[in-house]
């Protein structure tokens, strides 16, 4: 099998455990060739100064005429030899050899040279075990010229060298095996709150619990990712909760216009008489104004976090005149102050005006007023109407889909609840808010969008464009 496959079929902690051990097997083995070499490196210089130490002395007791015979050394595996220029013995220390040099004549020094000179020989040349140093410093006078050679034995030196070697060579497996059971362990405590939140994300999938992870007891940064994603989920399920229950009211909601328009088929087909087609059209609209709704909040659902794209100015005057005029006898315009202008799609701001509107009229004992103004750096559009009103408490709730209220402002004909909800949907997406007030009597309700900088329109005023909507400017109000 490839390494790139197996290391691919490793589990996680396989390859912490594979990583880690290889870096701790190459940081062991590169300090213990570090630890030898330094070691090794530093005896070695330690007996080269000691040997030419013990040269020097005896060079100086050259020059002072007063050396001795036998030459005195420090330790049994230190022998010295003093030789002149011809290379003969004239001195040497017990147990050293008063016939042979330790060196050899190409060995030795020349003449002149102001450092010593170190050789590394066999010890058998001079009847000892292992390798020797010998260190060579002139002395004596250029009528009586000396060498000194003084040769130290590095047997000890080498065993302890070999002896740290193979503890080193014993003892990194050892270590090695101890620290990989260790990293083992900890990984495995470390990955285990992993495998918790792996096991609890199955049952989730499985069905067998409730949606959320189990929280580890630490508080790291698996605690945290654990919080994360439990609050990913609380959102999941609140936007699952909310998809069912959408389904379930427009499945409702377009179950009333599909029963009546089957019912009047049925006695209509029944007693052989042609359908009422007046009605039949006005569950066929409201059947339409219902898909056009859901179609409408469901590309909202699509859009959200997204505003939609600018499509150009809005005269919030010309608006507000062609929806009062839908309404002759109900709706009254107020004068509209400051030439308010905005941004956006004008179908789609067509939509929320005309909601609103709706709503007044159907719920207005006998006035509704439709007014906008310049209000600082935002267009205020103001709906107001004199009927029952709606509780302080309810102004809210009405905002959200398929909502009705229990009393006589919420209870008409052909109305899904879904008009209010558009309302939102479509002036958040202009980056504006709708609110509800108390008109005492009756309902306020308010819009306010961004202002434009276009303060007055010209000829050469760019005429916006609906884009991107789906939306037509309605020929009858929306519910």
């Amino acid at each position: 099998m490839k390494p790139g496959r197996v290391w691919r079929r490793l589990s996680l902690r396989g390859r912490l455990m594979v990583v880690g051990v290889s870096g701790l097997v190459a940081g062991l083995l590169v300090g213990g060739v570090l630890l030898v070499t330094v070691l090794g490196s530093t005896l070695h210089r330690g007996a080269e100064d000691a040997a030419t130490k013990t040269a020097s002395a005896l060079a100086e007791l050259i020059a002072a005429d007063s050396l001795p015979d036998p030459l005195p050394v420090s330790g049994d595996d230190v022998r010295a030899q003093v030789i002149d220029d011809e290379g003969r013995v004239v001195a040497a220390s017990l147990g050293a050899d008063r016939l042979v040099p330790f060196l050899y004549p190409g060995e030795r020094p020349v003449r002149g040279g102001d450092e010593p000179h170190s050789v590394y020989i066999d010890g058998e040349r001079i009847g000892v075990t292992g390798p020797v140093q010998v260190v060579a410093v002139e002395a004596g006078t250029p009528d009586a010229p000396r060498t000194v050679l003084v040769a130290k034995s590095l047997g000890d030196l080498v065993r302890a060298v070999d002896l740290l070697k193979h503890s080193l060579l014993i003892a990194y497996p050892l270590l090695v095996a101890l620290l990989a059971a260790i990293a083992w362990r900890v990984i495995g405590a470390t990955l285990r709150p992993v495998e918790t939140l792996r096991a609890g994300a199955q049952a989730i999938t499985d069905g067998a619990r409730a949606d959320r992870l189990p929280l580890p007891a630490s508080r790291d940064e698996i605690h945290r990712l654990a919080v994360t994603l439990n609050g990913m989920l609380a959102r999941l399920e609140g936007a699952r909760a909310r998809q069912r229950a959408f389904v379930a009211d427009a499945a409702h909601e377009l179950r009333s216009p599909l029963t009546n328009l089957r019912t009047e088929l049925e006695v209509a087909q029944r007693i052989g008489e042609a359908p009422d087609t007046e009605d039949l059209l006005a569950d066929v609209r409201r059947l339409g104004r219902l898909v056009d709704d859901l179609l409408l909040l469901a590309r909202s659902d699509d859009l959200a976090g997204r505003p939609d794209p600018v499509t150009g100015p809005v005269d919030v005057g010309s608006l507000l005149a062609a929806i009062a005029a839908r309404y002759p006898a109900r709706v009254t315009l107020r004068p509209v102050a400051g030439a308010p202008w905005t941004v956006g799609d004008e179908a789609a701001l067509d939509r929320v005006v005309a909601n609103l509107v709706d709503n007044a009229v159907r719920h207005a004992r006998e006035r509704v007023e439709l007014a906008a103004a310049l209000a600082g750096d935002q267009v205020e559009i103001t709906v107001t109407d004199d009927g029952p009103g709606i509780p302080e408490a309810d102004r809210e709730r009405v905002f959200d889909r398929f909502t009705r209220l229990d009393d006589a402002r919420a209870r008409d004909a052909g109305g899904a609840g879904l008009g209010l909800s558009i309302v939102r949907e479509l002036v958040a997406r202009h980056g504006g808010t709708v609110t509800l007030g108390d008109a005492a009597p009756g309902l306020v309700a308010t819009v306010r969008l961004p202002a434009a900088s276009i303060t007055e329109a010209g000829p050469e005023t760019p005429q916006p464009r609906s884009v991107q909507t789906g939306l037509a400017r309605p020929t009858t109000p929306a519910g």
